[in-house]
C-alpha cells in the first residue's frame, strides 16, 4: 500500500480524507477514506452504545489522542462535539496535575458514559482512588475502551471506580469499526461489511479455536480499498453463538499487536504477559514499560515510589531470565515519566525481534 500510494486512489474520487496510522508497527501509513467508510464507523459505534442503553446526545467525556490529534480540532468539530455533548480530555497529558483535573472534570461534568484508551482511563481510576475520591455515584452507565490491549486488573480497577461496566471495543483507524463488546461478554464483528479472516505465516486461513494475524476486507472502501489488510494484530475466531442472541461472528480472544510478543533466547514465542504479570506485582512499581531491543538484551523503564528496592530489581531480573534465557541481559532504567506512542496510545510490551531472527 505504501508502494502504490496515490494509485490505490479510485478514479474520480473526491472529497476523500487524508489520514495515517499512529506508527506503531515503526512507520505510519498515508491513506484516504471517504464518504461511506465514515458512515459505516460512526453507525457502527452507535449501533454498539445502544447495545449499553446509552445513546446520540447522552454526556460523554472521551480520553484521546496525541497533542497532534487534538490540535486539528476545527470550530466545526468542536460544534458538533457541543451539540453531542462530549468532551474531550488529552490522553497524552497524564501528569499529577492533569489526572486531578480529569478527575474534577467527570464529577463536575457526570457523563453518562465514558470512552477512551484503557490504559488512561485505568490511571485515571486508580488516581481516583489513591485520592480517595468516589466516582462511582456520577451516573456512569458504561465505560467503553479501545485502541489497546484491555488487561484484566484495568477492567477491574475501571468498574470498581467508576460503578460501571467496561465495553470493549477493537478497531484501527486504517482499519475500521472491527468489533465490539456486548453486554453478554461476546465479541461481534460489525459484520455487514467487514470481512475478518485469521491467517497464519502463509496467509493462509485458520479454522476457529487458532490464533492467527486478523486479516480485513472492508467492503465500504472503494474510494481507497482495504482488501486483505494485514492489521499486525494477533486474535483468535470463535464458531460459537453468543447468549444475548445476536448472530453476529464473534471473535473469541484478542491477545494484541504481534510486536506484543516476546523471543526467548532459544526462539520461544511469548505473550508479553509471561512479563508483565511479574513487574506488576513488584512492590514499588507505578508505571513500566517493557523493550526487547534483542534477543539478547530486554530493558525495563520504572517510574517507582520509595518503597522498590533492590529485592524488588532482583525478582524482576531473575524471572525475566527464567523465561527470556540466563544469557539475557535484563537492564532496570529508572525514569520520571515513560513516554506514550506518538497517538497518544500507551503500550506495555514492545519487541523488537522477529521470531526465528538470529542473536544481535
Amino acid at each position: 500500500m505504501r508502494a502504490a500510494g496515490e494509485r490505490l486512489r479510485a478514479d474520480g474520487a473526491i472529497n476523500l480524507s487524508r489520514y495515517n496510522t499512529g506508527g506503531s508497527s515503526g512507520e505510519p501509513l498515508i491513506f484516504y477514506i471517504g464518504k461511506a467508510r465514515k458512515s459505516h464507523d460512526v453507525g457502527a459505534k452507535w449501533r454498539v452504545t445502544r447495545w449499553w442503553g446509552v445513546d446520540i446526545g447522552d454526556p460523554e467525556i472521551v480520553v484521546w489522542g496525541s497533542p497532534i490529534e487534538l490540535g486539528t480540532q476545527d470550530r466545526v468539530r468542536m460544534v458538533r462535539d457541543t451539540v453531542l455533548r462530549t468532551e474531550l480530555l488529552p490522553a497524552f497529558e497524564m501528569s499529577e496535575a492533569n489526572l486531578d483535573r480529569f478527575v474534577a472534570t467527570i464529577r463536575a461534568k457526570r457523563p453518562t458514559m465514558l470512552f477512551g484508551y484503557p490504559s488512561s482511563l485505568s490511571l485515571i481510576a486508580a488516581h481516583a482512588r489513591k485520592k480517595g475520591i468516589r466516582l462511582d455515584a456520577q451516573g456512569i452507565k458504561v465505560v467503553f475502551v479501545t485502541s489497546e490491549r484491555l488487561y484484566d486488573e484495568q477492567r477491574a480497577t475501571i468498574t470498581q471506580v467508576f460503578g460501571a461496566r467496561v465495553a470493549n471495543g477493537y478497531g484501527a483507524r486504517d482499519a475500521g469499526f472491527i468489533a465490539h463488546e456486548c453486554p453478554a461478554g461476546g465479541m461481534h464483528v460489525q459484520a455487514e461489511d467487514i470481512i475478518v479472516e485469521i491467517v497464519g505465516p502463509d496467509g493462509a486461513v485458520l479454522p476457529a479455536g487458532q490464533a492467527g494475524e486478523i486479516v480485513v476486507t472492508h467492503t465500504a472502501t472503494a474510494d481507497f480499498p482495504f482488501i486483505r489488510y494485514r492489521t499486525g494484530d494477533v486474535a483468535v475466531m470463535s464458531d460459537e453463538t453468543c447468549s444475548c442472541g445476536r448472530t453476529l461472528p464473534l471473535l473469541k480472544e484478542i491477545q494484541g499487536r504481534t510486536t506484543d510478543f516476546v523471543v526467548a533466547a532459544d526462539g520461544t514465542i511469548m505473550h508479553g504477559l509471561a512479563l508483565i504479570y511479574t513487574v506488576r506485582d513488584v512492590p514499588g512499581v507505578e508505571r513500566f514499560k517493557i523493550i526487547q531491543h534483542s534477543l539478547d538484551h530486554t530493558e525495563v523503564l520504572l517510574v517507582t515510589t520509595p518503597v522498590f528496592n533492590d529485592a524488588g530489581a532482583d525478582r524482576i531480573v531473575k524471572d525475566y531470565k527464567a523465561r527470556l534465557g540466563a544469557s539475557v541481559q535484563v537492564s532496570l532504567t529508572r525514569v520520571d515519566e515513560i513516554p506514550r506512542e506518538a497517538s497518544g496510545k500507551f503500550r506495555y510490551v514492545v519487541s523488537k525481534v522477529q521470531a526465528g531472527a538470529p542473536h544481535a
